[in-house]
């Protein structure tokens, strides 16, 4: 399973793999999954994922809470389609932290556009972003397209190789 956002792509290892020795610390973390017959059906229908290995400092969410700085979190998730509407996904999400004195599990529901041909909007930081890098400097592009300093004193770009054009 491959969950993708920009630039944070999450893969959940479903393949019976064990936690290897050592992890190398990543934004999204290792994860490793397994399916479940939760009702004994036949067919997979919860997936059990446990994640470790996020490079840190973090944080649990927009409100800022840190995650402790031994960058031992566990996170561990249900997730499952709802029983009477195939439209909706559960994602049950507990967190194991130093940080806690008790594990915390929140849900999340997740909505699908059943529409064939949907039109998904995308959200890429990239367009519209003022902030030139040039070498090891950065500035910033005004809305009159001048390239102004992003800080007090800071020296303009080398221009040896920019010709002059003339008016």
């Amino acid at each position: 399973m491959l969950i993708d956002w920009v630039e944070h792509t999450r893969r959940i290892f479903t393949d019976g793999r064990d936690w290897p020795k050592e992890i190398d610390p990543t934004l999204v973390g290792y994860s490793i999954g397994k399916w479940l017959d939760t009702d004994g059906d036949g067919r997979f229908d919860t997936l059990e994922v446990e994640t470790r290995g996020f490079k840190g400092p973090r944080h649990y969410d927009a409100a800022g809470v840190p995650l402790h700085h031994d960058n031992q979190s566990i996170f561990k998730e249900r997730i499952w389609l709802d029983k009477t509407d195939k439209n909706l996904m559960h994602n049950e999400i507990t967190v194991i932290d130093h940080a806690l004195t008790r594990p915390w599990t929140v849900m999340r529901g997740y909505v699908r556009n059943p529409d064939p041909k949907p039109d998904w909007s995308e959200f890429i930081c990239a367009e519209g972003n003022s902030h030139v890098a040039i070498g090891k400097e950065n500035y910033y592009l005004s809305a009159d397209g001048l390239l102004m300093p992003t800080r007090k004193g800071q020296e303009p770009p080398d221009t040896r190789f920019f010709t002059q054009t003339k008016k």
